[in-house]
């Protein structure tokens, strides 16, 4: 393995705020002349329903200007899931940085979740009702012998989104309570494993959804095209969405099983409509036996999609998720580890780019790049920058550092990422890359730089820009919602004859070719088609009897569709 130094990139390290993995931090509050925030982390950061017996929440509060903790803070905690509260009480910290152990206990058979939910400290002189615990103060080191109060309860007995509040009431002196409270939401994701099934000639094929959001349902295996189709409760609301830093889901197979074996690809599809190759990372190297494919679906996705199906999507309250593998690719690669920024030796980083050996000059390829350990597990919640050099010229063609310069740095979750960069002609290129840390604080074990060589030919001609939009196997899973509001009454015949035209024009619901009649579009519909939508929507007639329905408006004229 070659490495070549490197100029090109900057090296920075930024003040960042935003979503990590298992963590969370805030953005700043101006307080005085600082800017203050809290991180939210826990510890372990990748945490499974029923794998752990306790888990440490930390919580900084500090100046983002200096990155020092203010101290002698009190804290008001609150947890809560989907809406429901499920711990609140107050703390106190010598040195500005919380840490509290989180013990699950499932069982509660109380109305509200919270009062099943003890806690342990004792409460600290200056601090009234504050919860503090005498002993050494906490570091990444020693937590189980320093004094960290406790919490107890229903808390990561379910799987999905957390979100933790805090609010600070004093700082600098434990009895300055602030005239106005400084408040802060952060969220962090619970992982939980669902065990579903895939009937074959010999056997039951296990599969395991590993769901970072919300419980899965409908798990569906379609032998036409081998895909698997599950659902999932979501609010597709424009100030919901906004709110989503991303939706993390985990589709396991075995490898045994022929259509999901070692390298195949796959196309991932959300409410029918095509995903971005970079939403949709596949996990070969974690298990020997087992393909782990993702869906990280990120917030610019998500408003996507709204774009792709307009507002009659903004009140579907389900996420339906699609994966269908495709033929196995022949690919390229490279491989190159990085070193330190000063001495340029060596670190346990070790960096692999592949790509479709299809693709060539001329073409947008999606290169894989992905990031091992010394052990060569894949390194999480890593940030690196890009940049592709012409070698003979040592020009700069294109660079990639992510699209927040507060939080600088492409982030791959899962230690994989894809990106898709356009190759101008046949040759030898050079991709240099900058890892600048893991995590929200940018732990800089696995930090370096390297480059690799890779050589580009002719383009094939084998590839093809993938239809955006779900191929016809069937009638999108959310459209019943729809259907069964405007059988109800609560959206008129225009807003449901809008939604469908809309749908079919653009290939999301597919109907067979049909004669269109010449009326206005202005009669009235028939009672029965509306029946039908409403019995359709129960699954009491099929979809083909539900699609008739809609060939009727288009034959008489009532609803026209323009191609």
């Amino acid at each position: 393995m070659t490495i070549i130094a490197i100029s090109t990139i900057p090296i920075i390290i930024p003040n960042a705020f935003g979503h990590g993995l298992g963590g969370d931090q805030a953005e700043p509050i101006s307080f005085g002349d600082m800017e203050v925030t809290v991180r939210t982390q826990l510890s372990p950061s990748d945490i499974t329903v029923g794998e752990i017996d306790s888990a440490n929440m930390q919580i900084r509060f500090f100046d983002t200007l200096t990155d020092e903790n203010l101290d002698k803070v009190t804290y008001r905690v609150e947890l809560w899931q989907s809406g429901e509260l499920l711990a609140r009480n107050l703390f106190y910290d010598n040195d500005g940085r919380l840490d509290v152990k989180l013990k699950p206990k499932a069982g509660c058979d109380e109305i509200l979740l919270k009062d099943c939910t003890t806690y342990g400290g004792s409460e600290h002189a200056s601090a009234p009702g504050a919860l503090f615990v005498q002993g050494a103060e906490c570091t990444d080191d020693n937590l189980d012998i320093c004094g960290r109060p406790s919490i107890t309860g229903p808390i990561f007995v379910k799987g999905g989104l957390y979100k933790i509040t805090i609010d600070i009431e004093a700082a600098t002196s434990p009895r300055t309570v602030l005239a106005d409270r400084l408040s802060y939401d952060t969220f962090v994701s619970i992982a939980q494993e669902q065990d579903f099934f895939i009937p074959s000639a010999n056997a039951e094929v296990p599969v395991i959804v590993k769901t970072y959001y919300d419980d899965v349902d409908n798990f569906k295996f379609d032998k036409s095209d081998n895909s698997i189709a599950f659902d999932m409760p979501f609010d597709w609301s424009p100030d919901y969405v906004d709110l989503v830093q991303v939706v993390h889901e985990e589709v396991r197979v075995p490898k045994t099983f022929a259509p999901y074996a070692e390298g195949k690809q796959f196309k991932g599809y959300v409410n029918g409509v095509e995903i971005d190759q970079r939403a949709l990372l596949n996990d070969p190297y974690s298990y020997e036996d087992t393909n782990i494919v993702h869906f990280l679906i990120t917030k610019s996705d998500l408003l996507k999609i709204n774009e792709s199906l307009g507002s009659s999507n903004y009140d579907n309250k389900k996420m339906d998720l699609k994966l269908v593998p495709q033929s196995e690719i022949t690919k390229s690669s490279t491989e190159f580890y990085l070193v330190d920024t000063t001495n340029y030796e060596q670190v346990p980083t070790t960096v692999n780019i592949s790509w479709d050996s299809n693709y060539g000059a001329g073409d947008e390829v999606p290169f894989d790049i992905t990031f091992f350990d010394e052990n060569r597990g894949l390194i999480k919640d890593i940030k690196y920058s890009i940049s592709l050099i012409d070698n003979e010229s040592n020009q700069e063609l294109a660079r990639f550092s992510g699209d927040d310069p507060q939080n600088l740095g492409i982030r791959a979750t899962e230690g994989i990422d894809i990106q898709k960069i356009k190759i101008p002609s046949q040759g030898q290129y050079r991709f240099d890359i900058l890892v600048y840390g893991t995590g929200l604080d940018y732990d800089p074990t696995y930090s370096g730089i390297g480059s690799g060589l890779i050589e580009i030919g002719p383009s094939t001609g084998k590839t093809t820009t993938p239809p955006q939009v779900q191929p016809p196997t069937g009638i999108p899973e959310w459209i019943k919602g729809n259907a069964a509001w405007w059988a109800e009454g609560a959206i008129d015949d225009d807003s449901f004859v809008q939604g469908i035209q809309f749908l079919i024009k653009e290939d999301i619901l597919k109907i067979p070719p049909t004669t269109q009649g010449s009326a206005s579009g202005a009669n009235e519909i028939p009672a029965w088609i509306k029946n039908n939508a409403g019995w359709w929507a129960e699954g009491a007639i099929d979809d083909d009897s539900f699609v008739q329905g809609l060939q009727f408006l288009i034959k008489e004229g009532i609803m026209r569709v323009q191609s």
